[in-house]
């Protein structure tokens, strides 16, 4: 280290001494410049060179970059700036303090430097929009704590660990894109993210305090830590008449987990949120403590008065979980054959070598499919994609089956044929499943039309000649009694609202769902709700219209003293003036005192249904967005029952995610951190307009999903 020290201050004294250099230096280095530019020709001048002379060192200084050394006719050595080409006096000494006052305020290298940045490209810096579009180009600077804000959403968005920037390639290739970057070390990557979360947080607390109402959904869920955590998700109606959904807490809920607990825990985040008079509905599960935790809640909120129509939708049943247990009953009536055929494909799954052979018997039958699938038993979609998958290779089954003496699972022509007709039958739940577990658009809308297909098909397989169809229709249709046997209220609202189907759908179904005598009493009992709620909104209405805000009330008043002062002028001068607009005004006033004959609910229930293609996707709330004008009450009511979801998927998703980010290696994380990374990621994607490529189709207490088995290319 100290030999280390000396060559680096010898290094500082020769740069300080580098201009100060004698004058025999400087004409031996001027001789040498000769000498280099003479390898041919002047052969004479290099022989002149004593070869046993120290060779001299070059000049160092950077003014001889923009000056130079020229010989006078009468001998004498001048310095010469290469710009203006005025001489200078050489100093005996070698100094050059003055030719660097001069070059500082030449005139003629300003312009020349000038010159050389305007031919210089730029380099410019694309500002992206939401969606990858550029919105704006500047020229390029080098911002570092812009940097870090994009590093946390990127460790956030794409769930990173925060050692992910200490990666040493990583930083080889920021550092490549640009010399200018900083390595950023995992604890600061951590307080940024922490930075991003609180910034998000408060942006989000803004945005609902422009919401009308907020729905929420919420469902517990026990990580790979032991820790059983709540997740909360708002939905809602922007501004803009879009719909939104956002995760609002992710916090531990600490044992035992009974209704009061998680009744307490919901009532926190509310007012942490600055929503508890803004929830209008909670979407949950079946669970037995879920019942006595909305019950709880529906108490406060009656004793705040905070209850829309009574409540009578203020607890929403999950859809998707209903049907999962509905579909669940009829399984139960072959569960023998699945049985079968899950075995089966574990058993392949264990061997490579017995993967070969099979992938080898479908080779030699040309089927085109590649892949069976394994399910996970509580979800019944799954079992449904594990019986469609395998029904593709049941010629392979039996002939697999000759080969390997230990394969004793394959289903007999009889089995086979049983799962193709439960397949078919199954098909219609999977596609309705798939249709109303979207977070991204309303669904209230879009149940009852399938709830009534549903009932529908479960009246037709009522009457199968299978035996086990009969089966599976019977004990399917007492579990859709038993949840969908009474008047459904929120489904029946939503569908009203979308204006395809208005009553005309209620109408239709409503026989089929319930029956001819029931129907009647349930349309009329529906008919009653929706004036009830529209006139609670007609009444908001009215009453914020009433509270005039100050400056409106300033201005009025201020209008009324210099009308009162125009009518004393009048007076004064003996004229009793009564203008046309005064005269019009009066009559307007009495007019809009009326009661109008008929209400928006009323024009909107009797105009036309809006015809559109049976496949074509309508954007309702962007209809009601377009009809805002003649329906202003109406819509509103509309935006705020459609923004109700009608299953609880939009659990599933986060918990999905924070499977993924409570891994084994980072399962010593604090519930805190769980919270800022699984909220952080939610908030993150909203903001930079990114969505979610999957979704969980089904509802279910695990976050387990189906097994992909890829058959080898024989």
């Amino acid at each position: 280290m100290e030999v280390g020290n000396e060559d680096v201050e010898q290094e500082l004294e020769v740069e300080s001494n580098a201009d100060e250099m004698s004058e025999e230096e400087l004409d031996l280095d001027h001789l040498d410049q000769m000498n280099e530019g003479t390898e041919t020709g002047e052969k004479g001048a290099v022989e002149g060179a004593n070869p046993f002379e120290k060779k001299q060192r070059k000049k160092k200084s950077t003014i001889w970059e923009d000056m130079t050394i020229v010989k006078q006719p009468d001998g004498t050595l001048k310095v010469q700036c290469n710009h203006c080409k005025e001489l200078f006096v050489k100093n005996p000494s070698g100094a050059t303090s003055q030719h660097k006052r001069h070059l500082k305020n030449c005139l003629q290298k300003r312009l020349a430097v000038g010159e050389e940045n305007q031919k210089r490209q730029q380099v410019l810096s694309f500002t992206e929009g939401p969606s990858d579009g550029i919105t704006s180009i500047t020229n390029f600077s080098y911002d570092h704590a812009k940097v870090r804000e994009l590093a946390a959403h990127m460790v956030l968005v794409h769930e990173y660990p925060f050692s992910m920037l200490d990666h040493v390639v990583f930083n080889k290739f920021m550092k490549a894109a640009s010399p200018f970057y900083k390595k950023i070390n995992r604890q600061t990557v951590k307080e940024d993210c922490v930075t991003a979360f609180m910034l998000e947080k408060r942006r989000l607390r803004n945005i609902l305090k422009g919401a009308n109402r907020v729905s929420i959904t919420t469902d517990l869920w026990k990580s790979g830590q032991k820790i059983q955590y709540m997740v909360v998700t708002g939905h809602f109606v922007d501004s803009d008449w879009v719909l939104q959904k956002r995760v609002l807490n992710f916090c531990n809920v600490p044992p035992p987990h009974t209704g009061v607990i998680i009744a307490d825990a919901l009532s926190k985040c509310f007012l942490e949120w600055g929503i508890e008079n803004k929830v209008s509905t909670i979407t949950v599960d079946n669970a037995s403590y879920n019942d006595v935790c909305i019950r709880r809640v529906r108490e406060d909120f009656s004793l705040r008065k905070r209850l829309s129509i009574g409540g009578k939708i203020f607890h929403v049943r999950c859809c998707a979980h209903i049907l999962n247990l509905l579909v669940q009953d009829g399984l139960n009536q072959i569960v023998d054959v699945i049985d079968v055929v899950r075995e089966g494909i574990k058993y392949l799954k264990n061997s490579e070598s017995r993967l070969n052979e099979f992938a080898k018997i479908k080779k030699q039958l040309q089927l085109p499919s590649r892949k069976l699938i394994l399910d996970c038993p509580t979800r019944w979609n799954s079992t449904y994609l594990m019986l469609a998958s395998a029904l593709e290779f049941r010629d392979v089954f039996p002939r697999y089956g000759d080969i390997d003496p230990g394969f004793h699972y394959v289903p007999s022509e009889f089995e086979w044929m049983k799962v193709e007709e439960v397949c078919k039958f199954l098909g219609i739940f999977y596609e309705i499943t798939n249709i109303i577990s979207g977070s991204d658009y309303p669904t209230a809308n879009l149940f009852l039309v399938e709830l009534y297909r549903i009932k529908e098909l479960l009246n037709e397989k009522a009457l199968d000649f299978s035996d086990h169809i009969r089966f599976m229709a019977e004990s399917m249709t007492q579990k859709f009694d038993k949840y969908w046997g009474e008047n459904n209220v929120l489904m029946s609202l939503g569908a009203i609202l979308d204006p395809r189907y208005k009553m005309v759908l209620v109408n239709h179904t409503f026989p089929v769902i319930y029956g001819e005598v029931a129907a009647l009493r349930n349309i009329d009992e529906i008919r009653c709700i929706l004036y009830d709620l529209y006139n609670e909104y007609v009444d908001a209405h009215i009453s914020s219209h009433s509270e005039e805000p100050p400056r409106e009330a300033g201005k009025r008043k201020h209008s009324e003293i210099s009308s009162k002062s125009t009518q004393r002028a009048a007076k004064k001068v003996g004229v009793n003036v009564l203008t046309g607009k005064e005269k019009f005004q009066m009559i307007v006033s009495e007019i809009d005192k009326a009661p109008p004959e008929k209400s928006d609910l009323d024009v909107y229930l009797e105009e036309g249904r809006y015809v559109c293609d049976a496949n074509a996707n309508l954007d309702v709330l962007g209809w009601w967005k377009g009809e805002r004008w003649r329906f202003p009450i109406l819509s509103r009511l509309a935006s705020d029952i459609l923004a109700i979801p009608v299953t609880t998927v939009a659990s599933e998703s986060t918990f999905s995610a924070g499977g993924r980010i409570i891994d084994d290696r980072r399962a010593s994380m604090s519930v805190e951190t769980v919270q800022m990374l699984l909220c952080g990621n939610d908030w993150i994607r909203n903001l930079h307009g990114l969505k979610n490529k999957s979704r969980e189709p089904l509802d279910v207490s695990e976050s387990s999903t189906i097994e992909e088995i890829d058959l080898p290319d024989i």
